[in-house]
């Protein structure tokens, strides 16, 4: 794994807390029209963000700040030791925990949980395993969920291997009291100062991007909605994990017009490093202009941008 990153927002500085690296083989099952060729054809893609045979370079990390007196934690990764069809999440075994301490946000410390959505990889250390049974990894914090996205994954249809997420993963920490829903609707909703949760439905119905302001700077952790950065300058690009494609295509171009020009930084859930980078008008759609952790301009405005539907 790469050294851990952090980004200076003024003030506040995002920690990206690695978990593992994702196969190869994953590229082509997220994005199967990510192809070698379409690869080819954004040469701002190489070398960080694709390999040379033109398969995608993808992670598993989380993000995590401290401000206002909260730390809080955005996504809680795959997880250790949970049973998932994918292979390469099967049980696995990291030392993220470890990491997350590390980086300065002991689990007992952590005060808010922002789950995106409640896709497998995006809140598998909410609990952990003691001796038998998955209790809650951050005892002590509020774990925020889109209403919407709990409304739909929480219903009879929920297939099993969602049911299975839910039971391990999720229904822990809703019978300890400390899940709270939210309702995010077709603006933004701020489950505390400086927080914002932008809703960019289509990947998962609820799903939400997370907007944080610091005194110089404004960052979005984009979940997601922007899987890979081929999807900046392709946004037509859907997976088959979407629940509605075309929604999905509408809240990613939503997103990347209104951070289009700004000093905004755009930080991937999946992204691989260097994680971030600000979006930039190129011909017809867009290109990723990647900013190192460690290397943050902090000249530009904290302000939020006005939310764009995604509709």
């Amino acid at each position: 794994m790469h050294p851990s990153a952090a980004w200076d927002l003024g003030g506040l500085v995002v920690r990206r807390v690695d978990e593992t690296a994702l196969p190869p083989r994953t590229g082509a099952v997220l994005l199967p029209g990510a192809t070698p060729a379409v690869m080819a054809a954004v040469a701002w893609l190489l070398p960080d963000f694709v390999r040379q045979d033109g398969t995608l370079r993808l992670h598993s990390h989380t993000f995590a700040w401290r401000a206002d007196g909260l730390s809080v934690l955005v996504d809680t990764g795959i997880g250790n030791g949970k049973p998932r069809d994918d292979p390469a999440w099967d049980r696995l075994d990291t030392d993220y925990l470890l990491r997350l301490a590390g980086a300065g946000f002991p689990p007992e410390e952590v005060d808010l949980v922002i789950l995106t959505h409640l896709h497998t990889d995006h809140v598998g250390w909410n609990t952990r395993d003691d001796g038998g049974r998955w209790v809650p990894t951050f005892p002590h914090a509020r774990h925020v969920v889109p209403r919407a996205e709990w409304d739909h994954w929480a219903g009879p249809a929920t297939d099993a291997a969602h049911r299975q997420v839910l039971r391990d993963s999720v229904l822990p920490v809703r019978d300890a009291g400390l899940l709270d829903l939210v309702d995010v609707g077709d603006g933004p909703a701020e489950p505390a100062p400086g927080i914002r949760l932008l809703p960019v439905p289509g990947h998962t119905p609820g799903q939400v991007a997370v907007e944080v302001r610091g005194a110089d700077r404004t960052a979005v952790i984009g979940a997601d909605s922007v899987h890979h950065p081929v999807q900046v300058a392709r946004p037509d690009l859907t997976s088959p994990t979407d629940t509605d494609p075309a929604l999905s295509v509408r809240s990613r171009r939503a997103l990347l017009g209104r951070l289009a020009g700004t000093d905004t930084l755009l930080l991937g859930t999946h992204f691989p490093p260097p994680t971030a980078g600000t979006v930039v008008p190129d011909g017809n759609t867009h290109r990723l202009v990647p900013v190192p952790g460690g290397n943050v301009s902090t000249s530009g405005s904290g302000a939020p941008l006005p939310w764009m539907g995604a509709a």
